[in-house]
């Protein structure tokens, strides 16, 4: 009588396993996808992929099915900024925390500041300054440009031609944003105890735009604009937090 084993070979010989069904099954697309996001150090957009891609390929399609195929796995495939990229799935995101190193906490005033930046982009040191009611010290500004999520945008048509600022994808990948219409409205704000609920009648919360081209009151940023944007060597001193400045932004 042959042994279980012997048995389970020759049933193994007699129904052999095609190894490559679920190759055969799976588009072709979706392996070169997978291959030039995976090698890719920074976001891709579709169109940059579309060149890669052979003729005839729907992009757009195939981007879809692949991010199904990874949402429940512990890599997820997220848009960002309209730039595709894969992502530890959020929900792991713990795993990564032994390995990442807080070099620098924001002070509230950058805080404030970058969230001004934020929902009221483009918009110059001199608009900042009026909406929070206080100086907004060089430091602070410095401070948010070494992160890389704020950016000069352009200049604004007034006298002196200020500097307005705006957002990065830097910015929109560090909060998980897809874009920054995905920003909490008033009501989120109200409801995480982020906004007083007894708020000024008419009080609103602006819409921030994605839009990056300049708009009708900008002017592009000078060729020598580079220099002066340098960052200062240390944020400003606080020299006492009297009523009208903030203090240091370290």
């Amino acid at each position: 009588m042959a042994s279980l084993a012997e048995k389970r070979m020759e049933d193994a010989e007699d129904h052999p396993i095609d190894q490559n069904t679920d190759q055969a099954a799976r588009p072709e697309e979706l392996r070169l996808l997978e291959a030039l996001l995976f090698a890719s150090a920074e976001p891709i957009d579709q169109a940059a992929l579309a060149k890669r891609m052979p003729d005839g390929v729907d992009v757009k399609a195939a981007l879809a099915q692949l991010q199904a195929e990874y949402a429940p796995r512990g890599v997820n495939l997220v848009r960002i900024a309209n730039k595709w990229t894969f992502r530890t799935a959020g929900d792991l995101s713990w795993l990564m925390t032994r390995e990442s190193t807080e070099t620098r906490r924001l002070s509230r005033a950058a805080i404030e500041v970058l969230a001004i930046i934020a929902y009221h982009q483009p918009v110059t040191r001199a608009e900042i300054e009026e909406i929070r009611g206080v100086i907004t010290s060089k430091g602070t500004l410095d401070v948010l440009l070494e992160t890389g999520w704020i950016r000069p945008r352009g200049r604004r048509k007034t006298p002196g031609r200020p500097l307005t600022f705006g957002t990065t994808e830097a910015f929109l990948s560090q909060f998980s944003l897809e874009a920054l219409s995905d920003l909490p409205g008033l009501e989120e704000l109200k409801g995480t105890g982020l906004l007083d609920s007894r708020l000024p009648s008419g009080f609103s919360v602006p819409t921030p735009s994605d839009d990056v081209a300049l708009r009708e009151d900008e002017d592009p940023l000078d060729a020598g604009d580079n220099l002066e944007l340098l960052l200062a060597p240390a944020a400003e001193p606080d020299e006492g937090g009297g009523a009208g400045s903030e203090g240091s932004a370290g």
